[in-house]
């Protein structure tokens, strides 16, 4: 990883430099101009799957709009930091996230099926997180294998891997994933809680789509990558997965990957929800750090610190997965004056932009995950499009806070905010 590369400041310094020879970035730093670009480069399938959310959307406006009930209050004359040899510096954005250093106080949250979005997929995403130091989680429905996502994003790269968590029957299958994820040097377990079964989204249903039911490898490549599942579908149906199409016949009905598709699918999405109990299976077959995400209320989040995780998000899934919800911005402060001392909060839903993530971090998230929009820089430009997208995001941080008056984040707390119906 080069300094400049992790190094916002110094990129905008190139955009600048390059301006004056008359170049212009390929893409464009306007965050809100990310989602519309998106659109037309995408099928209206693949379109329908990242934008959509659950029922009427309500969820997902309530957490865009929540950030706006929030602003920031600058502080003057702050002296900047500097360095041993007394130059001034900006404001440095690092900060420690389960044990580990960050660079800045974002990851990318893990979302399944990449493929969809640009052929190149996770392994893009993975490697332009990697060069400016943002962990990268990845997703359980993801469209490349836990292995091959560590091999690109390298031995420098933070990754965390996000699990959708098989029903007990297939404890064996979950112990497998796990195994796997670790031998890989993923460092912390994400465990999805809301995400037991698909939400109710109207604009998959609309294009009849579900990534994870195609006789393709899209969104269960994990599954097929799997030594225990792949063993446990040939015994049942006396052929491997991916074995010749023209023998056994790709259809609706069966056949060689989508039957295997429509197995696994069944797998990770089993229909019902775990128990606190279930925790400890858990706890006794990963040896790092677990983070609970999806969680919504003070009292679950006691539970989580009863249950002895490391970590929560603090999540409604970005408005994707129930209809009607609280917004996650609005319930963070409580979550974190409950148990911020004793547990790592971390946050996402509804972040679009670099003043979002202070917002979020002022209220008590420890590290903001953000979603769709390195998703859209990845339709814009694959690889370079994801590392513009966090690098440009990373600017605004930094910036902002410089400009700010907030030399660390230890100076970015509730202090500087204020609430917009307090001001008038």
């Amino acid at each position: 990883m080069s300094s400049t590369s992790a190094d916002p400041i110094k990129y905008e310094q190139q955009v600048y430099t390059s301006g004056l020879h008359s170049n212009r970035p390929p893409f464009t730093f306007q965050t809100s101009e990310w989602e519309k670009l998106a659109k037309p480069v995408l099928s209206g399938s693949a379109w329908g799957y990242i934008h959509g959310n659950a029922g009427a959307g309500s969820t997902y406006t309530k957490n865009l709009a929540s950030f706006s009930k929030y602003s920031i209050v600058p502080r003057r004359l702050v002296p900047s930091l500097k360095d041993a040899q007394g130059n001034e510096l900006f404001s440095n954005a690092s900060s420690t996230v389960l044990g580990e250093k960050l660079n800045f106080p974002i990851a990318c949250a893990p979302v399944g099926v990449q493929k969809i979005f640009n052929s190149a997929g996770e392994s893009a995403a993975s490697r332009a997180a990697a060069s400016i130091g943002v962990p990268y989680i990845l997703s359980t429905a993801s469209s490349t294998s836990i292995e091959d996502v560590a091999k690109a994003s390298g031995e420098g790269g933070q990754r965390w891997y996000q699990l959708y968590w098989p029903a007990r029957e297939h404890d064996d299958i979950t112990i497998s994933m796990l195994n796997r994820a670790k031998k890989a040097g993923y460092t912390a377990l994400f465990v999805t809680l809301d995400t037991f079964v698909l939400g109710w989204r109207p604009s998959d249903m609309d294009n009849g789509y579900n990534p994870f039911l195609h006789a393709d490898r899209i969104g269960v490549e994990i599954g097929f990558t799997d030594p225990i599942f792949r063993a446990k579908f040939k015994e049942e149906h006396g052929y491997d997965i991916d074995e010749d199409a023209k023998t056994h016949p790709i259809d609706t009905e069966g056949g060689s990957l989508s039957k295997a598709a429509q197995e696994w699918t069944k797998v990770v999405f089993p229909g019902h929800s775990k128990s606190w109990n279930d925790i400890k299976f858990l706890q006794e077959h990963w040896d790092g750090p677990i983070v609970l995400k999806g969680i919504q209320s003070v009292a679950d989040a006691q539970k989580a610190v009863e249950a002895g995780v490391q970590g929560i998000v603090v999540s409604n899934h970005g408005g994707r997965q129930q209809d009607g919800g609280v917004p996650s911005l609005a319930v963070l402060p409580k979550i974190v004056d409950a148990v911020g001392e004793k547990i790592d909060v971390l946050f996402d839903s509804g972040v679009r932009c670099g003043a979002d993530v202070i917002k979020a971090v002022a209220l008590g998230a420890k590290c903001v995950l953000v979603g769709r929009p390195y998703i859209y820089g990845l339709a814009l430009g694959g690889e370079e499009g994801v590392r513009h997208v966090l690098r440009a995001l990373c600017g605004e941080i930094v910036m902002g806070m410089h400009l700010a008056g907030l030399r660390t984040l230890e100076d970015v707390d509730r202090d500087i905010l204020v609430r917009d119906y307090d001001l008038f």
